[in-house]
Parts: structure tokens; C-alpha cells; sequence
């Protein structure tokens, strides 16, 4: 594996202690209890445990680190100038049904700037890391985003939103005229994964509204390390709004044309 940072290796670590007891509870999903959080937004025994064991082994690596988590929020730490954005499950609604595609993501924020990413697909055992200015890996392998410039080439992957959640019909808008310009739309269910595909080559764009920081701080690193670009489809702070779209140089103003019916 190439050389990574001393903190790189803190995230590596934690994400796979994570992953261990998810790997044994996805074995067993139908023993799951399982509570209901909101409409279609499920919590899991897994969730909180990969979140506690998150917790855990950073704040011990790096005392006085903020947080910003999926189920216990903001934590703020005695070092104003780092926070963590983790999701302990991207994808719960996969796990929950026995569907192996989910990941752990664990990003770092340094004065506000997003400096590393680790997305692991649990199942396959798939190790995405990144560091700002170092590159962007699976495991030990170098990534590039992919190299298409036409959009009839291009497979571009999406999320829609929740039953419950506000922007069904905006998003049907979009990805109509995406559809009509693409060589097809894929969803798949855990925005850290999608955006590590566009990282790795394989999805040659991702677009989504309406997430959270903590789905998108890993993955943009990814992106960014990987070549490609990742922007906020109306031209704001992606982190803020929640609406991000990546891809490479050439296809993202494309994308966002097409988004915006143009």
C-alpha cells in the first residue's frame, strides 16, 4: 500500500474496526432490532455500535477533535481547527435488507477545508482513501476519475430522495433529462459509494440533492484526488446545501446544464 499519513492510518484503522462488527451483523440482518427513525429512515443496533467504535478509536487518536455524526450530531471539540464527518452506515436501507452494498465514511475538516476521506465497502472489502495533495487509492491501486467527455458515453449514478422527504419533484425533472442524454442513470443507495465509483472510473458522474455533510466529506476528497471536480449543481457550498454533483472537468458543466433543463 502507498505511504499514507499518520492520521490517514488513525482513519483506516477505525474504519475497519467499524466494519468488523458490521460484517457480522449484516451476516445475521433478520436479527436485527431495528427502530423506526422517521419515515423510510431506519436506525439499526449495527448503526449505533459502528458509531460508538468510530467514536471511540478517533477521539482516542485525536483528542479534542469535533464531530459531526449521522446519529449523535455535532460534538464540538477543544480543537477548533479539525472536525470529523462520519456516517458509520452509508446505506442502512441496503444493509437492513440483506443487500451488500454499504460502506463506512469517515472525512476530515481542517479550518473548514476537507483534507482526507475514507469510504470502506464492507462486503468487498474495497479500501478508498484520500488525502488532499497526495492522491486519491483503492487499497493500493492509484484512481482517476474516468475520461469521457461525450454524455451519450457516460453512466452516471443519483440518489433520490426518501419517502417523507421534500424534492420528489425536482428530482424526477432531472433525472428525465439526464436519462435522455446519458447512457443510463444507476441508484444504488449510499452516496459515499457513488461518489468513491466516480473516484474510481466507474460511475462517470454522480448528482444528488438534499444530503448530508457527513455522506459527502469523504467522497469529495476522493473525487477531488482522483482528478475530477466536485461542485454544487446551482453554484453554492455543496457542504451547506447538501446538493452536490462530481464528475470529471469535462462532463460536469454538462451535467449541470442538463440539470438545469438546458
Amino acid at each position: 500500500m502507498p505511504q499514507a499519513s499518520a492520521t490517514l492510518n488513525v482513519m483506516i484503522a477505525a474504519a475497519r474496526k467499524a466494519a468488523r462488527a458490521l460484517a457480522r451483523d449484516f451476516g445475521e440482518v433478520e436479527n436485527l432490532q431495528v427502530s423506526r427513525k422517521g419515515p423510510s429512515d431506519f436506525v439499526s443496533t449495527a448503526d449505533l455500535k459502528a458509531e460508538k467504535t468510530l467514536y471511540e478509536e478517533l477521539s482516542k487518536a485525536r483528542p479534542g477533535y469535533g464531530f459531526v455524526m449521522e446519529e449523535r450530531g455535532v460534538v464540538e471539540g477543544t480543537d477548533k481547527s479539525h472536525r470529523w464527518l462520519v456516517d458509520p452506515l452509508d446505506g442502512t436501507t441496503n444493509f437492513l435488507h440483506g443487500i451488500p452494498h454499504f460502506a463506512v465514511s469517515i472525512g476530515l475538516e481542517r479550518e473548514g477545508v476537507l483534507v482526507a476521506g475514507v469510504v470502506y465497502n464492507v462486503v468487498r472489502d474495497e479500501l478508498f482513501w484520500a488525502e488532499k495533495g497526495a492522491g486519491a487509492y483503492l487499497n493500493d491501486r492509484r484512481l482517476r476519475v474516468a475520461a469521457r467527455n461525450d454524455l451519450r458515453d457516460a453512466l452516471i449514478a443519483t440518489g433520490a430522495p426518501f419517502h417523507g422527504k421534500p424534492g420528489h419533484d425536482v428530482f424526477l425533472r432531472e433525472v428525465e433529462r439526464v436519462i435522455a442524454k446519458t447512457a443510463g442513470v444507476r441508484r444504488w443507495g449510499a452516496a459515499s459509494l457513488d461518489l468513491a465509483y466516480v473516484a474510481a472510473g466507474r460511475f462517470d458522474a454522480f448528482w444528488e440533492r438534499n444530503l448530508s455533510a457527513w455522506d459527502i466529506a469523504a467522497g469529495a476528497v476522493l473525487v477531488r484526488e482522483a482528478g475530477g471536480v466536485v461542485t454544487e449543481p446551482d453554484g453554492g457550498d455543496f457542504m451547506k446545501t447538501g446538493a452536490v454533483l462530481a464528475s470529471n472537468t469535462a462532463l460536469a458543466p454538462l451535467i449541470a446544464q442538463t440539470l438545469r433543463g438546458g
